[in-house]
């Protein structure tokens, strides 16, 4: 016969074993994932990291018109993007941001010239008085693809994008836009193309030998909107996201 203590020791090991069988098993990491959400909007910021959604193939609201409390009619919703499909003047996010990263894909007709501008403000008559811009453009039929200072992905009159990086006419393009502070970098489908510095020498002598010097705000404004621009082509946008940086 087995001693008291003995005893007791095995019935503590059974009880042990009784119980390991009766608790669920440790999910998968495969089992334990959220789904991804289906939603034509991009994820929320809880799940990606701080991204917000300014247009994700629906609502508008997220925008304005440049100087307007309205969305002008030339802009609308065509098969889920964000196009210019008439005389529209340039559009704006109704909020303001500093340092952001700029997330959207742009698609413009044969020929078409548009662009993006960050840090606009209202003091100036137009977007681009202000705003520095990225340029948007079908380079093989734009006059303004014939120089990389004015070349899809530059920025716009001062800091040239590579050739061979833009997609044709008709194809949608990726870009990212990220301003941190003074430092600002362009990229397209993947591609950094430009990176310069806002404020430093080089960026203030580029300004001073352009059209650009005739408004002293341009390039200045620690934040403001970020603009559309109606060049007076078909051009359409979608998947526009932003989140802000440190």
């Amino acid at each position: 016969m087995l001693s008291n203590d003995a005893c007791r020791l095995a019935t503590g090991w059974l009880l042990a074993f009784t119980l390991a069988g009766c608790l669920p098993e440790k999910p998968s990491a495969a089992t334990s994932m959220p789904m991804k959400s289906d939603s034509a909007d991009a994820p929320s910021p809880a799940a990606e990291g701080g991204w917000r959604t300014l247009f994700g193939g629906g609502s508008l609201d997220a925008w304005r018109g440049f100087r307007s409390s309205r969305v002008p009619a030339g802009w609308q919703v065509v098969d889920g993007a964000l196009t210019r499909v008439g005389q529209a003047g340039d559009l704006i996010t109704r909020d303001e941001f500093g340092n952001f990263e700029l997330a959207l894909e742009w698609n413009v007709a044969e020929g078409g010239n548009s662009g993006i501008m960050y840090r606009v403000t209202e003091d100036a008559p137009a977007t681009y008085q202000t705003g520095p811009e990225m340029q948007v453009l079908d380079d093989a039929r734009h006059q303004d693809g014939q120089s990389r200072l004015t070349a899809a992905g530059s920025a716009y009159g001062l800091y040239p994008a590579p050739a061979g990086v833009v997609k044709p006419a008709g194809e949608w393009n990726a870009v990212r836009l990220v301003v941190r502070g003074s430092h600002v970098q362009h990229w397209l489908n993947g591609t950094k193309v430009v990176e310069y510095e806002l404020g430093n020498p080089d960026w203030e002598a580029k300004v001073a030998a352009s059209k650009f010097k005739q408004w002293p705000g341009y390039g200045r404004a620690a934040r403001g909107h970020i603009a559309l621009q109606d060049h007076g082509d078909r051009v359409a946008y979608r998947d526009i996201r932003v989140r802000a940086l440190p």
